[in-house]
């Protein structure tokens, strides 16, 4: 085996010509170069160069001026050029996946590592494409191979374009590759369901008395169950008269961030407030249900899920909870109580207009109300040879 001759950073030679020279390339015996670097006091054998091994001396020296460049840069890491993991796409999944795990919500890690399990790494595993390689055509291919439905391809996509971007901010990759336009995804948007507020508080009157006030809550404040099951009596301001929003449940359990990461201040509707002040001493949360098992008899999506449905029967009703309250309640503030796009935006509290404009689409009863507003109708004149 080639002995390396010890490397002197202080040569003259290399002083002259104004460079930092941190390595030298070798070829060994067999004819294989590698560049043998110095780095906190121990030196490497670095045999590949973008995942390919060093064929020449060509490559070998182009490597270590890249080496020395990241140096200047303030960018050097050793491990970008020893570890074969970083050119690896399935283990850098792998290893993106646990490093955000501290830093997301329990449900968004488990959408991340089933998209992962089931798309991404055997993709990458059957075609054996590095993590630099990955460019448009190569994402068009991952596209078309997935099998589920274009919101479900959307999901996995936006998986990976959070590694890739992880991947760039790291140093790992060079640029982020362009992704497919959104058309490409032939995601069908559904249609909102919803009822009128007559029909809407139908179902409400059919809860029992003592599970009304938290479906109410959601009725008035347009937010989600998942949210009100976690709200707490400290959450109301009586001096404000307002609810801080910046609890919710993730794959059932309950977490100290909204499913947007943002906190909402929303005043307390004047038809729910006389329901303040009817919490549960016992308990810390604002609604509780007796039948709960959970700590301090907060609700459950479960538990919600059935009252709903039961009142959806008595009163003759067919919806979904989610639909039958914050849909229909944003649908009524734009086709019957004449708000804004802006003023429900205002209210909801939604980051852009594109997410309020689903709920003007109005019923045809509703239009045809608009369109009788035109003025009287102008009876046909008759033929005049007639």
């Amino acid at each position: 085996m080639l002995t390396i001759p010890p490397i002197n950073f202080n040569h003259a030679a290399d002083r002259g010509r104004g460079l930092c020279m941190k390595g030298r390339s070798y070829q060994k015996p067999n004819g294989q170069w590698y560049v043998a670097w110095y780095h906190a006091g121990k030196q490497y054998k670095i045999y590949r160069y973008q995942g390919e091994m060093i064929e020449n001396k060509r490559v070998a020296e182009k490597l270590r001026s890249v080496m020395q460049s990241d140096v200047e840069k303030g960018t050097f890491r050793i491990e970008t050029y020893i570890k074969e993991q970083w050119s690896d796409t399935v283990e850098y999944l792998g290893g993106w996946l646990e490093s955000i795990k501290p830093n997301v919500s329990l449900a968004t890690y488990r959408n991340y590592k089933t998209s992962v399990t089931r798309h991404l790494a055997p993709f990458f595993g059957r075609h054996q494409i590095k993590l630099r390689e990955i460019q448009y055509d190569v994402l068009l291919m991952l596209l078309n191979s997935i099998d589920l439905s274009g919101r479900g391809k959307s999901c996995v996509m936006k998986c990976l374009q959070t590694c890739l971007k992880h991947a760039w901010k790291s140093h790992r990759i060079q640029n982020m590759p362009p992704f497919p336009d959104k058309k490409m995804y032939r995601i069908d948007e559904p249609e909102i369901k919803w009822l009128p507020e007559d029909r809407q508080l139908a179902i409400i009157d059919a809860i029992p008395a003592r599970h009304r006030p938290i479906f109410l809550w959601l009725k008035y404040h347009l937010r989600r169950p998942a949210e009100a099951m976690s709200l707490l009596k400290t959450d109301y301001d009586p001096l404000t008269k307002s609810f801080t929003i910046h609890r919710s449940v993730s794959s059932h359990r309950q977490v100290d961030r909204t499913k947007t990461g943002k906190v909402h201040i929303i005043p307390c509707h004047s038809a729910f407030a006389p329901y303040l002040g009817h919490s549960a001493p016992f308990s810390p949360y604002f609604f509780t249900c007796g039948e709960s098992r959970q700590v301090g008899k907060c609700y459950t999506q479960f538990i919600m899920a059935r009252i709903w449905k039961d009142a959806c029967a008595d009163a003759g009703e067919n919806i979904p909870m989610y639909a039958g309250l914050k849909h229909s309640s944003c649908c009524q503030y734009i086709n019957e109580k004449g708000l804004s796009l802006s003023e429900l935006q205002s209210v909801t509290d939604h980051a852009s207009i594109d997410s309020v404009k689903r709920y003007a689409k109005m019923e045809i009863d509703r239009k045809r109300e608009l369109m009788e507003r035109t003025g009287k109708v102008i009876p046909m004149r008759k033929k005049e040879n007639q």
